[in-house]
């Protein structure tokens, strides 16, 4: 074996041979070479710990495929966006290919010089080292052949990718014409819908200015109609309660026509009869006697006297012993009962020329139909208010006929006029209230209050019923604040 001479190490110190790039590995099978690498700051890299790289190539086919099977499932306006970032992708795929293709070319230079600084080597060196030395020529010329192999496939991945940028372009055009056709679709259907939308608000309008104008008519003619009908089904169907109250009114009237009838045959017996005195049969009493009515006193003959010219007294004439007892202030030719007179039977003695004449109801003052429930109802208020007209006050007529308001309360009356209080007095001993004894066909629907001393008053109601109500009443509740309310020189121990 030929031992390499000191001429030839000197030789190599002395010749420079060209510095070979650290990133170059020898492809080799045999252990000499191992695949690794120098990475910076001369740190060894092992090859198989780098992640894979995908190839160009792989690259494409991975985003095409990607955009295919995105494609059925996006809009158009999604899809022109993923066309114009795959012709993106494609550009910067194109710019790495170019990049590539500079690298290559740079490593071709570099296996050149390293392939002459071997061949320079190779005529230096003999024995063991000429023989690696003449296989790493191999290896680098192996290496070159892959180089051109590797440019090869670059050059085809970039007739693909320009094939693919092409297509890409070109879909990408016709996405976007397709998305402003769509636009312009859209917008024609929106102006349409718009123009469609003012026709309905113009035909609402007009609708709203036509129902205005027909509106109070219909709704006035509808309510008509609807009165009209409740009417009709009224009469047709009346309820058990209306049915109730028109048979009331029926007996009512058929009772007060029976009374008047019996009170008729009882007169005319009383006349067939005759009486010593024939001076009774020159009056009678005229009118029902029941509460909420008045009797007249009445000349049945030509040859009465005048009621002016003779003297009335009105008596209460107990049913239990015939007690008679003078009702002050009635001395009048009309008197209308009032609840105190119910159950008893009223008197009229008359005096003419010395003469006493007497007239006597038939039987006791019948009650009026219905007003013991109203009285009931109204006694669970606190207060009650009347409307009235006051006709005198303190006996000086009043020529107003102005409303005012009586109220009859559980502690209190007041009478007042809006809101100005004329009188308001708690329930006393002093106080006095009854019917108005006297006074005409009114009497019926009039009663004297005496308020306090040197205050009284005439009050008019609107029916007899409101009345006897107020009446009654005031006294039920002077009766709870144990005050026994009656008129002018009435007995204080009669029950209310």
């Amino acid at each position: 074996m030929t031992r390499i001479s000191r001429t030839f190490g000197d030789t190599m110190k002395k010749e420079a041979v060209p510095a070979v790039s650290a990133d170059v590995i020898f492809a080799s099978t045999s252990s000499r070479f191992p695949s690794y690498r120098i990475g910076s700051n001369n740190q060894i890299i092992d090859a198989k710990e780098n992640p894979k790289v995908l190839s160009m190539k792989e690259v494409v086919a991975r985003e095409t495929a990607l955009l295919l099977e995105q494609q059925q499932r996006l809009s158009v306006r999604d899809l022109a966006s993923k066309f114009e970032k795959g012709l993106a992708a494609a550009a910067k795929l194109s710019e790495e290919a170019k990049l590539r293709e500079a690298a290559s070319l740079e490593k071709h230079i570099l296996l050149k010089k390293l392939r002459d600084a071997l061949e320079s080597l190779k005529g230096r060196v003999a024995g063991r080292n000429k023989d690696d030395v003449v296989e790493a020529i191999a290896m680098v010329e192996a290496l070159a052949v892959q180089l051109t192999q590797r440019e090869g496939e670059l050059i085809q991945e970039k007739a693909e990718v320009k094939k693919l940028a092409n297509f890409l372009k070109q879909a990408s055009q016709d996405a976007k014409k397709l998305v402003d056709e769509e636009r312009a679709f859209a917008r024609a259907e929106i102006e349409n819908a718009r123009a469609a939308v003012q026709r309905v608000e113009e035909a609402l309008q007009e609708h709203e200015k036509m129902s205005r104008a027909t509106g109070k008519q219909d709704l006035e003619e509808l309510m008509k109609e609807v009165q009209e009908a409740r009417r009709i089904i009224m009469l047709h169907q009346p309820s058990k309660v209306m049915d109730m109250e028109h048979e009331l009114c029926a007996l009512r009237i058929q009772l007060a026509e029976k009374s008047k009838r019996s009170l008729l045959l009882q007169k005319e017996l009383a006349r067939s009869k005759g009486v010593k005195d024939n001076l009774s049969n020159l009056y009678e009493l005229d009118g029902a006697e029941t509460l909420g009515s008045y009797l007249r006193i009445k000349p049945c003959s030509d040859i009465a006297p005048e009621l002016s010219k003779c003297s009335i007294q009105w008596y209460r004439v107990s049913s239990e012993g015939g007690k008679k007892e003078l009702i002050s202030g009635a001395c009048k030719s009309v008197y209308a009962p009032e609840p105190f007179d119910v159950g008893r039977s009223l008197q009229a003695e008359i005096i003419y020329d010395g003469q006493l004449i007497k007239l006597t109801t038939t039987g006791a003052i019948d009650p009026a139909a219905g007003l013991g429930n109203y009285v009931e109802a109204l006694v669970r208020k606190h207060d009650v208010e009347f409307n009235v007209i006051v006709t005198q006050m303190n006996g000086v007529d009043q020529p107003s006929e102005s409303i005012h308001v009586l109220h009859v309360g559980k502690m209190r009356m007041k009478l007042r006029k809006g809101k100005t209080a004329i009188a308001k007095e708690y329930y006393s001993s002093a106080m006095q209230l009854c019917g108005v004894r006297g006074g005409g066909n009114a009497a019926a629907q009039a009663l004297f209050w005496l308020a306090k001393k040197g205050f009284s008053v005439v009050l008019a109601f609107e029916s007899e019923r409101d009345r006897n109500a107020a009446i009654m009443l005031a006294r039920r509740f002077a009766f709870d604040c144990n005050i026994m309310l009656a008129g002018p020189d009435d007995r204080t121990s009669l029950e209310t």
